[in-house]
This record gives C-alpha cells, structure tokens and sequence, in this order.
C-alpha cells in the first residue's frame, strides 16, 4: 500500500508506483485530501492499474470497515512522501483520514519517506516525533540532502524512487547477515603504462555491487572496495573508489582485521606495467615493449592473514572452469570459490555460476545477478563458522 501526503514530493509517487509495479508488486494507493493537491489521483490509478482511495468513508468495504480491511491485505504500508503533518499524526496515534487511520490498524511494516523544507525537517518537534516512530518500530526511509523545491539546500528532499523501492525490497529480505562486517572489491582495475594509457579489463562491476546490495539487504556492515566503474552506490553500503591493483591491496589490507567475511569478486588486474611512464608517450613508426611485474595476490594475501575472516572468492574462467576454479581455491586456500564462464559473466545482467567447497561442486541455474547475489548470501551465511568475529 503506497499512502501519499502534501508536497511538490508527491509527483516522484507515480515513478515510484511504476517501479513497485514493474517488480511484480501490487500498489493500492491511498491519497490524503492534500496529496490531491500537488498530482491527480487518475495519474496513480492508471500506474498501479487499481482505484485510487482517498476518502475514509467510501473506502470498498462492505461492512464500511474499510480502515481495517484494507489494511490486512497489504504486506507493507509506504507513505512517500510524509510531511511532517502526517509524521506528527503518525507519533501521536491520530486516525483522522483513511491514510492515518490504516496506519495505526494495520498488522504489516510501515516504511516512511519523510519530505519537508530543511528547517521544518530539523525543528525539535519534527525530530521528537521522528524518535518517537523510531522507537515505534517504524521504518524511516531518509531523507536525503540536496536542494529543495522551496529554493534552499540541506536535509529534507525525499528519497528517489529506486532508493525507496530498494529500502522496500530490503526490509523484507532475511537479515542473515545481521552484526557482521563484510568486505567485497568489484569492478576492474586500471593500470597505468602512462597518465592517459594502461591497461584494464571488461569486468563492469555488476555482480560485486549486487552482492554489496544483498549484504547489505541482510543485515551486514558493508564495505565496498569498487575498481572504475559508473555503478551506483548501493543502499547502506560503504564505498571506497580506487584505481589500480596496489591501491585496491593497500584498503583491503588496512581495514580486513575488523571484518567478519571477506568477498572477493573485482577482476584485478594479475600484471601491471613495471615503470609507469610519468609523460605521455609518443607515438612512433616502431613497436612498443612494455615489461609487466605480478600484482598483489589480494584473495591470497588476506586468507593466508593469521586470524582470517571468511574469505570468498570468484574465478572467471574461459575453459575447464571447475578443474582451473578448484585449483585456485586450494592453491589460496579459500572455503568457498564462485566458479564461472568469462563468456557468459563479464559485462552481462544474468550469470550461472557453481560453487567450490571442501564437499565438492554445487552448481546454480542461471538468474539475474541481484536474485544470484541473494542466494550465494544464503550459502554464505549457511557456511560461516561459529567463531567468526561479531
């Protein structure tokens, strides 16, 4: 159930409805006397493809106990926007409209989206009844920082629609990451032959961010160390930009002592230049040779450390995937390997993968990489040994 209240906000509603409807979620959308005021009801209804409630007492129900009824089917209630009007409602438990009165009957999580001018979101009051729905057990879903509809810039814009949708997705995942600290590298590495070359490869960072997402989603601390990529941040993920092979060593080394699991996933580069040029080098009529020196084993170093977290590692392979994926696990002595084919993962939205472990291989069908990264979460969780850190 998606409630809207008052506020120029409301208009990022119906991205928002278009995206639940898009994951395959079904919207009822409630909509107070003031949300009507800033976009019309027929915009929701024909995104959500359902009626658009607004009234408290024409609300379907037979037995005109709509405020209950409508409730009890809904898996969650998000008010996006949320004024601080409404949040106040909310803290204090008034029921005066459909959208308050289905918020205070209901049996399902309540995910709210606050949206106000900076003064109004910073004021005592609003911060009090903010705790208060804190305490409460509800959700609070922002908000964000940035400029505002009113001319000024802080705290107080809503959360756009994909960082709503996936709090959503999120809160309904299981948290069986919940109190530990997780590390992952994604993306490639760059490695400079002089300040405009070097030499990179076709990793785009997809799976490494999608598995940041579903740690994240279960309940970890999550440290992403991400290569150049333009990817997003995941939500609630922590993330550290690097470039080469040495700088992405350099993070994982000073922070893994503090860490619960360590997941391997960014294609690192497994040679750089030796001498990195300091000028752009000419072109000319004759061949270029460039000497090549190992880089730092990463996945190696961090599970040979005394005290190891869970490592995890990924081995892309373009022939005898399994035989050279199993090989690498015990040659770096890892619990867990993901094994797959270069060719099908690289660049890609989908990837089938098996899993190597000390009881052999395990194999999975072939899914997008987000529903992927949920599952090898689940086998994650499934394998961590008692003692890990907490």
């Amino acid at each position: 159930m998606l409630g809207l209240t008052g506020g120029i906000a409301a208009y990022k509603a119906a991205e928002l409805t278009r995206l639940l409807v898009k994951e395959g979620i079904a919207v009822d959308v409630v909509m107070t006397s003031s949300a009507m005021q800033f976009i019309a009801p027929m915009t929701l209804q024909a995104l959500s493809g359902n009626p658009v409630l607004t009234d408290l007492w024409e609300s379907g129900a037979a037995n005109a106990m709509g405020h209950i009824e409508l409730s009890r089917h809904a898996d969650a209630i998000v008010v996006a926007p949320a004024s601080a009007d409404f949040i106040a409602k909310l803290a204090h438990g008034h029921a005066d409209d459909l959208l308050s009165t289905l918020c205070l009957a209901r049996d399902c999580p309540l995910l709210v989206a606050p949206a106000m001018n900076r003064q109004m979101w910073t004021h005592v009051a609003t911060q009090r009844n903010v705790a208060r729905l804190l305490a409460d057990g509800v959700a609070i879903l922002g908000p964000a920082h940035g400029d505002q509809a009113c001319g000024e810039f802080g705290d107080g814009r809503m959360l756009e629609p994909e960082e709503i949708l996936a709090a959503l997705i999120a809160s309904v995942q299981p948290k069986l990451l919940a109190g530990k600290r997780v590390m992952l590298t994604a993306g490639p590495t760059f490695e400079a032959i002089d300040p405009v070359r070097g030499i990179t490869n076709r990793s785009s960072g997809k799976m490494g961010f999608a598995l940041a997402q579903a740690c994240a989603e279960a309940g970890a601390e999550v440290i992403l160390v991400a290569g150049p990529t333009a990817l997003a941040t995941p939500a609630g993920v922590s993330r550290v930009n690097v470039m080469s092979a040495a700088d992405m060593a350099a993070i994982v080394d000073a922070s893994i002592a503090a860490c619960d699991i360590f997941i391997a996933v960014a294609a690192v580069a497994d040679y750089a230049p030796a001498d990195a040029h300091a000028l752009k080098l000419k072109k000319s009529d004759q061949p270029l040779t460039v000497t090549f020196k190992p880089t730092v084993d990463i996945l190696a170093a961090v599970a040979a450390r005394r005290k190891p977290p869970f490592c995890v590692g990924f081995a892309a392979e373009t022939n005898d995937v399994n035989q050279n994926a199993e090989a690498k696990r015990r040659r770096k002595k890892v619990p867990l390997l993901v094994a797959n084919r270069a060719q099908d993962a690289l660049a890609q939205n989908e990837n089938e993968v098996t899993l190597l472990d000390d009881a052999g291989a395990h194999a999975l069908p072939r899914m997008d990489k987000l529903a992927l990264a949920r599952r090898l979460v689940a086998e994650i969780a499934s394998r961590l040994p008692s003692r890990a850190k907490t």
